[in-house]
């Protein structure tokens, strides 16, 4: 098997980006070339499996600061992560599926803001990592069955007096640009006038460092998320996860929109990994051992809420039931 990656582009340079780039499996490319309507018009007729049977490769969209799920360590071509490791399940059964088992995969580099029109305009054939799966969302891409369930909860200092959201009145706060937590932390701000400074990073890491370094006094995320930095932190035993979850959402697999074909494979081979067992080993790598690139452990027990959704799994957009933790 081949493995090839992509390096990121900015929202402006791929929106005038094609299929063309990501059909080449000979290389490595950084460039695509320009998508036109009839490209994404075939795409979406002929169906994901077609697309890659044509081409001869996957093409897998992987974050570069999400840990655990999908992230970089020490090998700069190399994604790995809980998600990552459910991304390849189902690489495996697409391979099965077209009986390719040489088939060629490009991994390229999404963020917040980028990944939703990476699937739909066909950059990226699908993407396991953090997204959450909400209403909004639907009306643009397709999720997978869900195979994680996070709250919304904030990272600060020990010694900041920030015990809740409450307490962020006059603060300010920084959470991650083009996710759910950024649109829900701006609305609150406006409806109980907090009078907050919100700060939009790229990413993950870059809102981290903005709190690390002293430009905010919390940092607003997915509660697992907010515990994958601090276990990164140069000294994790000064920081704190606080506040009560302001919304729990679950993570899928992103897919465009009317492929059932696709999303049957990708729902089979998530649900495989639930009914044997499989998806414990994969957690407990991730999530309750030391993990890359400082060796830590987070310490993140599997929640009821997880093991609910894993013992019946659904694409719904919001948990099916909800357990008190």
């Amino acid at each position: 098997m081949t493995h090839l990656f992509s390096k990121p582009l900015t929202l402006a340079a791929f929106m005038a980006l094609s299929l063309a780039g990501c059909n080449n499996s000979s290389q490595t490319n950084t460039d695509a070339a320009p998508a036109d309507d009839a490209t994404t018009t075939e795409t979406t007729t002929n169906g994901t499996l077609q697309k890659i049977k044509d081409s001869g490769t996957i093409v897998v969209g992987h974050r570069d600061s999400s840990i655990p799920f999908s992230y970089i360590a020490d090998d700069p071509n190399q994604p790995i992560g809980y998600a990552h490791d459910l991304e390849m399940k189902v690489v495996e059964a697409v391979k099965q599926k077209l009986n390719m088992p040489d088939l060629n995969v490009r991994y390229n580099l999404i963020t917040s803001q980028t990944r939703i029109p990476l699937v739909q305009n066909g950059t990226v054939d699908f993407e396991c990592g953090s997204t959450t799966n909400n209403e909004e969302r639907q009306k643009q891409v397709a999720f997978s069955n869900g195979f994680f369930e996070i709250g919304t909860r904030l990272l600060t200092k020990k010694d900041s007096g920030i015990q809740d959201f409450e307490g962020l009145k006059g603060k300010t706060l920084v959470t991650t640009a083009g996710t759910t937590s950024e649109r829900y932390i701006r609305q609150y701000n406006d409806d109980n006038k907090m009078d907050m400074n919100i700060i939009s990073a790229k990413d993950h890491g870059e809102a981290f460092l903005m709190l690390e370094n002293g430009r905010a006094d919390a940092f607003m995320m997915d509660d697992v998320l907010l515990a994958g930095e601090k276990a990164k932190a140069k000294n994790p035993d000064e920081w704190v996860i606080v506040g009560e979850p302001q919304s729990f959402e679950i993570y899928g697999c992103m897919m465009r929109k009317d492929d059932p074909e696709f999303k049957a494979v990708v729902n089979e081979a998530l649900n495989n990994v639930f009914s044997s067992g499989e998806i414990n080993s994969i957690y407990d790598k991730w999530f309750l051992n030391p993990v890359p690139p400082k060796n830590v452990n987070l310490n993140f027990e599997m929640s009821d809420n997880l093991k609910a959704l894993i013992a019946n799994p659904h694409d719904s957009a919001q948990p099916k039931e909800t357990v008190a933790q």
